[in-house]
């Protein structure tokens, strides 16, 4: 049952009407410039590294099935920084914090939970492919086929999306305290359910369902993955061959840790532990260091993209020699 002092639900211009002011980093005031400085640099750097490895692999007329995963989580961190970022950027600007309209932030909410969600599906396709070229790497090219990976991404996407709109909307039905003041730098899921005013733990059941479906129950599968793939490296005889069978796991590895470490700190817990300060820090890590750490992740770890990156930057190469030569043809002729 709400709690007295709610908003009343029954007028239906009220959800039109009704806006949530994003705190931020309002107690920081002193540093707030420097914090815009940093968070803008970081933001560009994330979205050319981002865009880079995105253009880099669609410019390939053939991809295999790890390329193709690794260009559609850049084309997600693309989406979720911009998701998040600008409106951070601006909250910095604005003194008092700036504010979101309740549409605005529910739609925040969905997609920022979307695209985290379509990551861990997709970090589950990727596991899935290690778990094919390394255990039956005879069967690997049947498996993977091109239509199999392209089933697979959509599926990520359309299960993250539709689990996002239902928690979405269930924690959007809920009433809100008078105070709209939310506690962060986006709306987070557990900054919002914060505000409502409910009492008990039913409210953080869709949460709850949630976390299981986009956290736990792909990490599972992710683990019951790389048993098998260590398994599998346990009857590699050749020191030379588990090394470069476990090379190729590095990059995911890295990438899965990042991702759930941060998540799992965040949303698996209760209403009742929530730390406004704690939580903003957190959040700063995966949605601005985690998405610049992928794109150094990739081009470091990952042999293929080096190579991709390598191709198209010799390619840019020899279009702009080109371009010198037809300059510098035009200028003598133009002499003459």
């Amino acid at each position: 049952m709400p709690c007295e002092g709610c908003l009343e639900r029954d007028n239906k211009s009220t959800d039109a009407t009704m806006e949530f002011l994003l705190l931020g980093f309002s107690e920081l005031l002193c540093l707030r410039v420097l914090l815009f400085l940093i968070f803008l640099i970081v933001h560009l750097v994330t979205l050319a590294g981002n865009l880079m490895i995105f253009t880099a692999v669609v410019m390939q007329t053939s991809r295999p099935p790890m390329l193709s995963f690794l260009c559609l989580l850049s084309a997600i961190e693309l989406c979720y920084t911009l998701v998040i970022v600008p409106k951070t950027l601006l909250g910095l600007i604005v003194v008092e914090g700036s504010t979101i309209s309740f549409i605005g932030c529910a739609a925040q909410m969905h997609l920022f939970v979307a695209l985290g969600g379509a990551e861990c599906f997709l970090l589950v396709a990727m596991s899935y492919d290690r778990y094919i070229a390394i255990c039956q790497p005879l069967h690997y090219v049947a498996v993977m086929s091109e239509g199999f990976c392209l089933r697979l991404a959509v599926a990520c996407c359309l299960g993250s999306f539709a689990i996002a709109l239902g928690l979405t909307v269930a924690i959007f039905r809920l009433p809100f305290c008078r105070s709209h003041r939310i506690n962060h730098f986006f709306c987070d899921v557990s900054a919002v359910l914060h505000l409502t005013c409910t009492q008990g733990y039913s409210p953080e059941l869709p949460l709850l369902a949630a976390c299981v479906l986009l956290l736990l129950f792909p990490f599972l599968l992710i683990l019951t993955s790389y048993v098998c793939i260590a398994s599998a490296l346990l009857h590699i005889t050749s020191s030379m061959g588990r090394g470069k069978a476990f090379s190729t796991c590095i990059t995911h590895l890295a990438i899965t840790l990042l991702h759930y470490g941060s998540a799992t700190f965040m949303y698996i817990r209760p209403k009742s532990s929530y730390s406004p300060a704690q939580d903003k820090m957190v959040s700063l890590v995966y949605t601005n260091i985690t998405p610049l750490l992928y794109p150094l992740i990739y081009s470091l770890r990952n042999k293929e993209i080096k190579r991709v990156l390598r191709k198209m930057f010799r390619r840019k190469k020899i279009a702009q020699l080109n371009s010198d030569s037809i300059t510098a043809v035009i200028c003598i002729c133009g002499e003459f």
